[in-house]
């Protein structure tokens, strides 16, 4: 399913992010920037050591990546130019400002893309695997940011969400819909 904002394509897809031919490939990192699960440890898999080497230099120049926030590496092995990686938030109940840290998390992926020269950008759906959070609510959160983001700044020509699931696809569908 696609629409267009602004002259900016919204792409959903089901299919593995590792594989997208996109200018950025966002990573759903953990604040240590030094691999883990899920989208994390496919993305340092199928990148290769580059990736890691340069969130070390991060985490020594800059310590770890708070909750909402982003920065970017090279993509090694993978076909993106660059990947961002940005922290999403643990959902704990709503009540710890988890919903403004996801918008943010992918609100500042775009900027952070945007200023190195991307104009194509693949997410995942960050915080909806081991972090917890509903998808529903990811959903519109995540799409709602890139809107916000597209307004101020039409400088992509594609957004995709590249979701591992049909019942993810599904619930994004909804919420593009209902955007």
């Amino acid at each position: 399913m696609e629409k267009t904002f602004q002259k900016t394509k919204i792409l959903l897809k089901r299919g593995d992010i590792t594989q997208e031919q996109v200018d950025v490939i966002v990573n759903a990192a953990n604040s240590g920037l030094l691999g883990g699960g899920g989208v994390d440890g496919a993305i340092h898999r199928g990148g290769g050591p580059k990736i890691l080497e340069e969130c070390r230099k991060i985490r020594e120049t800059k310590g770890k990546c708070p909750t909402g926030e982003a920065v970017i590496t090279t993509a090694g092995n993978l076909s993106a130019r660059s990947v961002v990686q940005t922290v999403g938030p643990i959902w704990r109940g709503g009540e710890h400002n988890e919903e403004q840290l996801l918008h943010n998390a992918y609100f500042n992926s775009l900027r952070l893309a945007s200023e190195n020269g991307a104009k194509t950008i693949a997410f995942p759906s960050i915080s909806t695997g081991a972090y917890g959070f509903p998808i529903s609510k990811a959903a519109m959160i995540a799409l709602k940011a890139v809107h916000d983001f597209i307004e101020e700044n039409s400088t992509f020509t594609e957004v995709r969400f590249v979701l591992f699931s049909d019942a993810d696809y599904h619930v994004y569908e909804n919420a593009l819909e209902q955007l």
